[in-house]
């Protein structure tokens, strides 16, 4: 496991850490990084909602046939490609008005994926404020996996043996994060989460349209054994893809354990990992390839992150602050790396 020690600077004074969050900012800003891009986003939502639209075309006009298995993949990609607005809609990039990009993401979280938009803002905005801190960070909380050799000698005997053979186990668990997505949303709507009425009621309504819309075209027009089939397909590859494309952003990185003296800058860089961009990687990932720059400014624009990676590496550079970035490959390779290197201790002494 990568040790933070050896990067971490605890000296640095709190006017150091204000010069260089400013100074990052002014760059930015100057570049016009920060503004709006309407006009894309305005294309982006019109082409993934088509998208997501001819999904759901094509299996209506296929009907009951075992071809339908295809739209369900289709349809995988099509989910997660409206999560990733979702995303963009979560972190105010799209609109200036908070409750505007709020409206835009529960209708394309709720209703359109089937998922609680106000639990998952809830959970995300902890990630981005306490990144891989273990006290703060519900993304590295104990669950399926664990991601400290502490966590996992903590675990009972069921635990411990998953944590031994987790980085084998990785990728078909990713298979249920659709699933669990939707389980979580659900219990979220009954839950603290959401503390609006107001909200709770357009997430309630817009969730159950959602599953009983789904559920429906699935028994209307399959039989119960393909609709079984689509059902398996569209969420296990949905949540795959979901699983991978977040994957790669911070596993295998400097874990913190809330005591680290960080700035700002440095606890978003040095807990995330870039994936080398290129068109097709930006759209397969939304963007989220361009992790460091996004946690350093959640609220740019998702086209602006490319045009922010020179700049904001060549500051890192500047500032002596090390860079993690790889090929998309080679990130799955570290990931798997690291979670192996958890259980090790596990597989040594065997499970008691």
């Amino acid at each position: 496991m990568t040790t933070p020690s050896a990067l971490f600077d605890r000296r640095r004074s709190s006017t150091s850490v204000l010069s260089a969050r400013a100074q990052l900012t002014r760059r930015v800003k100057q570049a016009g990084l920060l503004d709006r891009r309407p006009h894309y986003y305005s294309l982006k939502i019109v082409l993934t909602v088509l998208g997501f639209a001819a999904g759901w075309a094509a299996f209506a006009v296929i009907g009951a046939s075992w071809w339908t298995l295809l739209v369900a993949a289709f349809l995988a990609v099509a989910y997660t490609q409206v999560a990733f607005l979702g995303h963009d809609a979560g972190h105010r990039q799209i609109f200036a008005s908070r409750r505007a990009n709020y409206r835009l993401g529960v209708l394309l979280g709720n209703f359109g994926i089937g998922m609680s938009y106000g639990w998952w803002i809830d959970k995300h905005t902890r990630h981005h404020a306490h990144p891989n801190d273990l006290k703060g960070d519900p993304d590295i909380a104990v669950g399926a996996l664990v991601f400290t050799g502490a966590q996992a000698q903590a675990r009972g005997r069921a635990g411990r043996w998953l944590s031994r053979s987790q980085a084998y186990l990785f990728f078909p668990l990713l298979l249920l994060e659709g699933l669990n997505l939707h389980v979580s949303g659900l219990r979220a709507l009954s839950g603290p989460t959401i503390t609006s009425r107001r909200d709770r009621i357009a997430e309630v309504a817009l969730f159950t349209l959602h599953v009983v819309g789904y559920l429906a075209a699935l028994l209307l027009v399959l039989t119960p054994w393909q609709a079984l089939a689509f059902l398996a397909v569209h969420q296990a590859l949905f949540g795959l893809y979901m699983g991978c494309s977040f994957a790669p952003n911070h596993k295998g990185m400097p874990v913190l354990t809330g005591d680290e003296e960080l700035d700002y800058v440095r606890r978003q860089v040095l807990t995330s990992r870039n994936v080398h961009g290129n068109p097709v990687t930006d759209f397969a990932l939304g963007g989220l390839n361009y992790q460091i720059e996004h946690h350093l400014f959640p609220n740019m624009p998702r086209p602006n992150l490319r045009r922010a990676h020179p700049l904001i590496r060549r500051f890192c550079a500047e500032q002596g602050i090390p860079f993690s970035e790889t090929r998309l490959l080679t990130s799955y390779r570290l990931v798997l790396h690291h979670l192996r290197e958890v259980g090790r201790p596990l597989r040594t002494q065997g499970v008691h």
